[in-house]
């Protein structure tokens, strides 16, 4: 394959207040060759607070960006999926889309010729439809960026978070080993990962339903279910300031608390994945691995290890839309009230 003839790659940024950090992202990749790979850059800002939108602007025209980078500066904060898909149909309208799409974190920034690794990887496998990148802290040290789908066992076991019942379940853990060498998996992180274009145009972009969390691992179900293949490669580096973009660290926010439109997203996931019996069933399991981790920690002498608020967000959140209300229900823009929520049941 020629220069000229190689794969063309879209790498869309979606930014909401971390401009600085999106900033520093797109020099990252305008500093690459790419391996002869055609590149363009689209940064969507999602009506960020502040002045991002005007200082993406202004850098735009003083690093003289020029054409190599597009800004989408949107008046709606669409979330994570639908902050994507505001570029990727604009991409689909084209007599001729770019072969490939790379989705990079606002807080995240290449490393390495990570988009040729990537695009050389899927130009030789056909039936590659995703691949995502080794994630590393600042240090250098890797992320998990690899994972299972989740399930009843999963959620039930990461629920109790006690030691004995973990190992009994360790087969169906859903994060898999930092380290982890390349191979096929279930899904990759949405914060470096590399879609074929057409594959995810067929599967349908992302499900509009999703605000924020799970939107990426329910695409890649979504390409699993049409004979597609995901994997993982350490090869490609991308840097990640964890939590930066999202507050989430470690699977939990930072305020203690998940957001409402995690609990959302989460049973949206399992509705849509699995069906509405088999999301009842998960919803369960982990309800109940919530009840056996007060009971294990409080024996340790130790404070539950839940999100704060878990029982009562989980109840309203899932268990209610589940089992006497809409199993299906979206917020659409994550921020509606939750009485005016329940409501709409």
């Amino acid at each position: 394959m020629t220069a000229q003839s190689k794969s063309g790659i879209a790498v869309i940024i979606v930014n909401y207040g971390t401009a600085d950090l999106t900033i520093d992202g797109v020099e990252s990749i305008l500093a690459r060759q790419h391996g002869g790979h055609p590149v363009e850059v689209h940064v969507v800002d999602n009506a960020s607070p502040g002045d991002d939108a005007s200082r993406l602007a202004q850098t735009h025209e003083e690093r003289g960006w020029g054409d190599l980078v597009t800004l989408w500066l949107e008046r709606k904060n669409h979330g994570f999926g639908r902050g994507n898909n505001v570029v990727l149909k604009a991409l689909a309208e084209r007599e001729t889309p770019p072969e490939y799409f790379f989705l990079l974190n606002p807080d995240a920034a290449l490393e390495n010729e990570a988009l040729a690794t990537l695009a050389d990887f899927m130009d030789s496998r056909p039936q590659v439809q995703a691949a995502g990148a080794r994630i590393e802290r600042p240090n250098g040290s890797p992320v998990t960026a690899a994972f299972r789908f989740p399930g009843a066992a999963s959620e039930f076991a990461s629920t109790v978070s006690f030691g004995p019942v973990t190992r009994l379940f360790d087969r169906y853990q859903v994060a898999m080993p930092a380290d982890l060498p390349r191979q096929m998996v279930d899904w990759v992180s949405g914060a470096a990962v590399m879609f074929r274009f057409s594959a995810a145009q067929k599967a349908g972009f992302f499900d509009p339903d999703f605000f924020l969390y799970y939107e990426e691992t329910e695409l890649m179900w979504r390409l699993h279910a049409q004979g597609g293949e995901v994997w993982f490669l350490p090869e490609a580096r991308v840097g990640h300031e964890a939590g930066a973009a999202t507050g989430m660290q470690g699977g939990r926010h930072r305020s203690k608390a998940q957001p409402a439109y995690w609990y959302d997203s989460w049973r949206l996931y399992h509705v849509k994945t699995r069906g509405v019996a088999a999301a009842r069933w998960t919803a369960l399991s982990k309800f109940v691995g919530a009840g056996l981790n007060v009971v294990f920690q409080r024996l340790r002498g130790r404070e539950p290890d839940l999100p704060l608020n878990f029982r009562k967000d989980f109840t309203a959140h899932v268990l209610k839309p589940l089992f006497g209300g809409r199993p299906d229900l979206a917020r659409p823009d994550g921020k509606t009230p939750k009485a005016e929520w329940l409501q709409r049941q």
